[in-house]
């Protein structure tokens, strides 16, 4: 990571299961990306986290590690939540990766040679397709499909070079995705790197988005529990009450390591399994 995100992660006011995630707006979020695309040295990874990923981080100690040393943004009403019981006060903006990308492809005026990697052949092809329409000043380019060997993608990574893209969005699933790009996608593949999770499902239509007003009221997650109960009910209905016990067993918790060991103030990143001792 360039050395202002890395400033940004460190300076976060937000720390859940003291991972940095950024207190941003949407419009300064917007400018502050934009500005590390535009970055000609280092290269940025940008994530979305949500309760699933929080909790994800407690019991993985690499994809931790990974996630700490990336920038992180807000998605959903679980890091809402959580942050008013940890801070007082809920993130300034949901920043959720469906609802950022496409609205940063807009806010990005120069033009930029953007990649895709992940989902189906035919869904990452139609999101492209769609992406083009929603912003036709830029240019994308589907570098390969999520269908390849993740150990050794010798092939994936040679059209990633020959295509030469400005930035990267990569769909795979958390925590592959992230540990993926950490493992293969060097600062000379892309300068930008978004991790997208479902992103290309929602893009191209295959999935269908909740209705705005379901989203408005931060609901969506229910929306896509009817939608895919079978694949996302553990997810939600036992997830999100664990995320949650997690959340302030961990406020208690860090309480008390600062009252009796007062040298502990501020300490974002102690190490994963101090981290598991205290929640």
């Amino acid at each position: 990571m360039n050395l202002i995100a890395n400033f940004a992660v460190l300076a976060s006011r937000r720390t859940i299961f003291d991972l940095p995630v950024c207190d941003l707006g949407w419009d300064d979020a917007l400018v502050f990306i934009n500005e590390l695309a535009s970055i000609p040295v280092g290269q940025t990874v940008v994530c979305f986290v949500n309760a699933h990923n929080m909790l994800t981080t407690l019991r993985d100690d690499e994809y931790y590690r990974i996630m700490s040393h990336n920038l992180v943004l807000p998605d959903g009403i679980g890091l809402n939540i959580a942050s008013q019981i940890a801070h007082g006060s809920p993130f300034p903006a949901n920043l959720n990766g469906t609802d950022f990308v496409p609205a940063f492809l807009t806010f990005m005026e120069a033009p930029r040679r953007i990649g895709l990697i992940g989902g189906k052949r035919s869904v990452v092809e139609a999101a492209a397709e769609n992406f083009r329409r929603h912003t036709p000043w830029h240019e994308f380019v589907v570098v390969s499909d999520g269908y390849f060997d993740k150990v050794d993608p010798t092939d994936v990574i040679q059209e990633l070079e020959r295509q030469k893209v400005d930035i990267l969005i990569v769909g795979m699933g958390t925590p592959l995705q992230e540990k993926w790009v950490h493992d293969h996608i060097r600062a000379d593949h892309a300068r930008l790197v978004l991790t997208v999770g479902a992103l290309f499902d929602f893009v191209s239509g295959a999935v269908p988005r909740a209705p705005r007003t379901v989203r408005m009221m931060r609901l969506e997650w229910a929306y896509r529990l009817l939608q895919e109960p079978a694949r996302l009910w553990r997810r939600y209905v036992i997830g999100i009450p664990v995320f949650l016990f997690h959340v302030l067993r961990y406020r208690f918790r860090r309480r008390e390591r600062i009252l009796s060991h007062p040298e502990e103030r501020g300490s974002a990143l102690q190490p994963q399994s101090d981290r598991r001792k205290a929640s």
